[in-house]
């Protein structure tokens, strides 16, 4: 008959990698930057290209001999460039007030970020588009842009915990790629075989929401 009194040689330690202390700001604050930059890109893009479909600017910039995707990316650069400062803003803001460390490269976070523009810019195209007014385009922006990015990305809720069906929904979420890459640079550095396949996915996703952005404002023009 076993000794009750003997006790396990083995003691278990659970310990959480590169964040020991299992400090939430940590993983809350790097998710935070992609919930803003979702906003910048997708909320003010629909909003300020459905205005220049309300005023019919628009239609007399496609009637020019300037070509569709020149005019598309005439209308993104300047908010492809404010994501990028706020991207830089909101680290300074991490880093020296939250105390969250930034152990990958600034290169490394730009790079990253811009890519995470891409698809975030597309969708507001594809709104703006469709929508062509801007109260409509700012609910459909909040609906498919911001909600799934703070419901639906990691942000709040564990992927792993969710219910299968809604795990493959998570797949088509930009956000969900971008703050995985964030937590990768923030927390652990520039581990490439982490960021390399977040970022060919955000570039996918990027991929169809320009080609259907640029689809539906040729059949805008058309018709």
């Amino acid at each position: 008959m076993a000794d009750r009194g003997l006790r396990s040689p083995i003691k278990l330690d659970a310990r959480f990698w590169f964040n020991p202390e299992v400090e939430t700001r940590k993983f809350l604050v790097p998710g935070a930057i992609a919930i803003i930059m979702t906003m910048i890109g997708t909320l003010l893009t629909a909003l300020v290209v459905a205005r220049e479909w309300e005023r019919g600017t628009m239609e007399a910039l496609l009637s020019t001999p300037v070509r569709i995707p020149e005019i598309l990316l005439g209308k993104l650069l300047p908010y492809f460039g404010l994501g990028l400062i706020a991207t830089l803003g909101s680290t300074l803001l991490a880093i020296h007030i939250f105390d969250v460390p930034l152990r990958g490269g600034w290169g490394t976070l730009l790079l990253v970020s811009a890519c995470f523009l891409v698809p975030a810019l597309g969708q507001g195209l594809v709104i703006s588009a469709l929508a062509k007014n801007q109260f409509i385009a700012a609910q459909a922006a909040l609906f498919s842009g911001f909600l799934p990015a703070f419901l639906l990305s990691g942000f709040l809720f564990e992927i792993d915990a969710m219910p299968a069906p809604i795990r493959l929904l998570t797949h088509i979420v930009p956000a969900r790629y971008f703050i995985e890459s964030l937590h990768s640079v923030f927390l652990v550095g520039d581990v490439w075989p982490l960021l390399i396949k977040d970022i060919l996915a955000m570039l996918a996703i990027g991929a169809v929401m320009f080609a259907i952005a640029r689809a539906k404002t040729r059949k805008s023009l058309e018709s």
